[in-house]
């Protein structure tokens, strides 16, 4: 019978032993190895292998497995190599092989360092490695919704990462604004209160250190967008006029904000961990900062940190708010401090985030509605038949996935 795979060893240590009694139980000493060797399963020079084992130390220990390793590895990472790729795993513990392998290549360009996979295979033997959950298949997508963005500064993108809680009990959001080309995390400021006043706050701050962009994009919620007249805010509204265009995402498809969402999942590894207070949260987020934007290469980049390819904007903060000059001045009504329009002799609300604006009024082709715009961004109508109705906001309806909405004052 064949041996078994599963105990070699205990078949090995009864072929030496029955050759071992029957040369014993030999007048002459001889055994007739051809005939032992096919009881067992084995060939001939196999036998010969564990019999001159087993005579050389004359143990049973001697019938165990050998490595198989080659006396000489010309190829064998160093030690000194694979210590250096087990502290900088334990330095970044979050990074992946190719990320660690673009870290120390920069830090260290004299020496020859492994691939990526032989770096993993290395961290996996320290244990330093966790299984990849198996992601579904998903469709390619068949948006572009960045294709416009082919240098720093074209568009920046602003969100909230999810409320969270420090340890003494304080709720928090982390207001992130990220380059769009370059990835670079321009702000990732804590705030108690996710309010206008403090957006606007933190963004003049990045104005005055990085310039202004071309473009900000955000989704429809609350400080950045609105369910009335034009979908403004006195935030939005701002921004317009400094000439920055916005972009909004359709409802439902953050995907087409997905830089800013992958910045918030690799944020999650300063918050899912929560500090002390706010002000000890907001030292931790500014050291990852920084190791975010100055250390960790991104793959989009070709492995290069986001400092390395990001360049302020040209275009300086402060500067002239910009006024709608291009209307007709006989069409041009101001509102006042509540965002009201005088017409024949009535208010009417048009939008508080629109408060002593200008706004564009003039007759559709049926001559019975007034057309309000605000620059280029529709607001609404007035059915002159029936003002005290006020303004008559057209229902927002969702648009095809290639397209992002885009307003200015242009």
């Amino acid at each position: 019978m064949p041996w078994l795979s599963t105990d070699a060893m205990k078949e090995r240590t009864k072929f030496v032993l029955e050759w071992e009694r029957l040369r014993e139980s030999s007048p002459d000493g001889k055994v007739n190895l051809s005939e032992l060797t096919r009881k067992y399963g084995i060939s001939r020079q196999t036998g010969y292998e564990w019999l001159g084992r087993y005579q050389g130390s004359n143990s049973l220990d001697s019938l165990a497995d050998r490595s198989s390793r080659p006396l000489t590895s010309p190829t064998k990472i160093s030690e000194e190599i694979e210590v250096l790729i087990v502290a900088a795993k334990k330095t970044y513990p979050k990074w992946g092989p190719r990320k660690l392998r673009a870290l120390l290549a920069d830090r260290y360009p004299q020496r020859e360092w492994p691939s990526a996979s032989c770096m993993n295979e290395i961290l996996k033997r320290h244990g330093l490695t966790k299984p990849r959950r198996k992601r579904r298949r998903t469709p390619l997508p068949v948006t572009a919704p960045f294709k416009n963005c082919e240098v720093p500064n074209a568009v920046w993108c602003i969100d909230f990462k999810g409320k969270f809680r420090t340890r003494d009990g304080t709720s928090c959001h982390v207001l992130t604004l990220v380059d769009a080309y370059s990835r670079y995390l321009l702000r990732a400021e804590l705030l108690i209160e996710p309010t206008g006043p403090n957006v606007e706050r933190v963004l003049e701050s990045a104005f005055q250190e990085f310039g202004l962009p071309a473009a900000i994009r955000s989704d429809n919620g609350p400080p950045f967008a609105s369910t009335g007249a034009g979908g403004l805010t006195m935030l939005s509204v701002w921004w317009l006029r400094l000439g920055i265009e916005l972009q909004r995402i359709e409802p439902g498809k953050p995907q087409q904000n997905g830089r800013l969402e992958r910045v918030h999942l690799t944020l999650e590894e300063v918050v899912a961990e929560p500090s002390a207070n706010p002000t000890a949260q907001q030292r931790a987020i500014d050291l990852w900062r920084y190791d975010y934007n100055e250390v960790r290469p991104h793959e989009a980049l070709h492995m290069k940190a986001p400092a390395a390819v990001f360049v302020p904007s040209k275009r300086h903060y402060p500067r002239k708010l910009i006024e709608p000059m291009q209307w007709e001045p006989d069409e041009i009504y101001a509102l006042d401090k509540h965002g009201r329009l005088r017409w024949q002799n009535r208010w009417i609300h048009i939008s508080s985030a629109l408060a002593r604006q200008c706004v564009q009024v003039g007759c559709l082709d049926d001559f019975e509605r007034l057309s309000v715009t605000y620059g280029s961004i529709f607001l609404g109508t007035i059915d002159t038949r029936a003002v005290e109705r006020g303004l008559r906001i057209p229902r927002r309806r969702r648009k095809r996935a290639e397209n992002v909405s885009r307003t200015s004052l242009d």
